[in-house]
């Protein structure tokens, strides 16, 4: 079994929590909610990307 990436973990779950933001605000029919969970989600997606590309890049990935 391999080790866990606590931060990659964790950059999964606040985009999990974005993507139901997303919903709730839909069901909720809230444009700014809606806006502000999808700007969150891209940032966060963006930031786990590049912390995956330099775990990749120093070898501890």
């Amino acid at each position: 079994m391999q080790n866990i990436k606590w931060p990659l973990l964790a950059f999964a779950i606040v985009a999990t929590i974005c993507i139901m933001g997303v919903g709730i605000a839909i069901a909720e029919e809230s444009v700014v909610g809606i806006l502000a969970c999808i700007l969150v989600l891209i940032f966060i997606m963006g930031f786990g990307f590049k912390t995956k590309k330099k775990l990749r890049e120093n070898g501890s990935l």
